[in-house]
């Protein structure tokens, strides 16, 4: 492990953000990255009628929502720009009001200038943001880590993570920041050329922990080094096991990172390739990567494998046990799905009340029982998806690109509630579905729905 401690060390995580029962603020709602809300109410079955605002954004949307003290927040392009003396293509951060869908503010960010492969066409920011107080976390188009303010857009500091620590974003910049306590974790993008596919700077970190009020490095990781696959794109998970914090991220090599949070010390490793056959006696397997956050659920983290949005084939699901030190591939295996069973997957899991629901990046549900690995039951959603599921009030939300939000009843069974697919206007993208203050919020390509149960 390559590890960097800077000289911040005297802050201590102190507990986790506080946050409104009716907020989701950061990508899968809370640090475990586990998208379970307590939410209650919530349509299944939803039209026109049960639209209760729908806002412009640009024209084309890669991420998902975020809700946090009466504001949704969201990053887009300028496909459709807002600002007259703001043209061509950008990174947008946009801010709406939750109650009317009220545009408030934009925050934009310029393209890096011939640098395609790491800053792709249109593709806007596709970060989902975190909420914490009165500050805004996310990564900018450009590689850079952005703090700005809830209330009018200001950015209060910025990292420039390419610029300043030397790391290599490949195709976007997709890391969801974690705010827990004192410090912002995030993954830095780092990854290969996109002409030659190699790591360009393999010293440079890839994963940080950042003071969250000024900006400063207070440990870096650079643990994949030259090994990264493809790109690094996954989000940072927080977890409290047998009474030890650990922050686990997913490496572009293709392993399971958890540190302590306060110093950035390895707790364990974990090689989600192990179940690959090497291409030669002694080496490592490379096909696939860790593109899907982790989770935690109690002792266990939930991860499964991908390489990236344009590629299905066979993958592997884990429950790995997190109680354990060091290199814990051989040891730390509760169950997994492999081969056939399960497909490569850019999606984290959902864990409730002992079930495991997680979707494939071909367009397959699964639902698994958590403490025996067993599957109870899938279903083909006959499109690819790129969703997270959500559930909320006894219900499981999964969408599709084939503009449909399908809906099952959260049980040991199958049963499809519904499928929503009006086409027009439920626009739908890729993104996931949210569920905050009563209202479930989701994105297409060009426009953010709030949909609310009653007219």
């Amino acid at each position: 492990m390559k590890r960097v401690l800077l000289p911040s060390i005297g802050i201590l995580i102190l507990g986790l953000t506080t946050l409104r029962a009716d907020d989701w603020p950061m990508f899968g709602g809370r640090p475990d990255r586990n998208p379970v809300s307590s939410e209650k109410g919530l349509p299944g079955i939803f039209g026109k009628e049960n639209v209760r605002w729908v806002v412009a954004l640009g024209d084309q949307t890669n991420g998902t929502p975020s809700v946090g003290g009466g504001r949704v927040f969201i990053g887009t392009n300028n496909g459709a720009p807002r600002d007259p003396k703001v043209v061509g293509d950008r990174g947008v951060l946009m801010c709406f009001s939750a109650a009317d869908g009220k545009f408030l503010w934009q925050t934009v960010h310029e393209k890096l200038p011939g640098k395609e492969a790491e800053d792709w066409p249109s593709a806007g920011i596709a970060s989902t943001p975190c909420v914490a107080g009165e500050q805004v976390y996310y990564v900018s188009n450009r590689g850079e880590l952005v703090c700005c303010s809830v209330q009018d857009g200001k950015i209060l500091w910025l990292l420039d993570m390419k610029k300043d620590l030397g790391a290599q974003p490949y195709e976007a910049s997709a890391s969801s920041p974690l705010v827990v306590g004192d410090l912002v974790f995030v993954n830095t993008g780092n990854a290969p050329d996109g002409k030659t596919h190699k790591v360009k700077n393999p010293a440079a970190p890839s994963f940080l922990a950042v003071n969250r009020q000024t900006g400063k490095v207070v440990w870096q990781d650079s643990s994949p080094g030259d090994k990264i696959v493809h790109g690094q794109w996954g989000s940072a998970a927080y977890g409290v096991v047998e009474g030890q914090p650990q922050v686990a991220f997913s490496g572009g090599d293709g392993w399971v990172y958890s540190f302590e949070p306060a110093t950035g010390k390895l707790i364990w490793k974990f090689n989600c390739k192990a179940h690959e056959k090497a291409a030669a006696p002694g080496a490592e397997p490379t096909e696939v990567n860790l593109p899907a956050t982790p989770v935690f659920s109690g002792h266990r983290v939930l991860v499964a494998v991908g390489v990236d949005v344009d590629t299905t084939g066979e993958g592997c699901l884990r429950a790995i046990d997190a109680r354990q030190k060091g290199d814990v591939t051989k040891s730390a295996e509760l169950w997994r799905f492999e081969g056939k069973e399960f497909g490569l997957t850019i999606s984290n899991v959902a864990v409730h009340e002992a079930l495991v629901y997680a979707v494939e990046l071909d367009g397959r549900v699964d639902c698994i029982d958590l403490e025996t690995g067993k599957r109870l039951w899938r279903h083909d959603l006959l499109a690819q998806s790129w969703s997270t599921p959500l559930v909320v009030d006894g219900k499981v939300y999964v969408r599709t690109g084939d503009t449909e939000i399908v809906v099952f009843q959260a049980a040991r069974t199958l049963k499809v509630l519904g499928v929503n697919n009006q086409g027009n206007p439920f626009k739908l993208s890729h993104g996931s579905v949210i569920a905050a203050g009563g209202v479930l919020y989701f994105a297409g390509q060009t426009q953010l729905f709030a949909v609310a149960a009653g007219k």
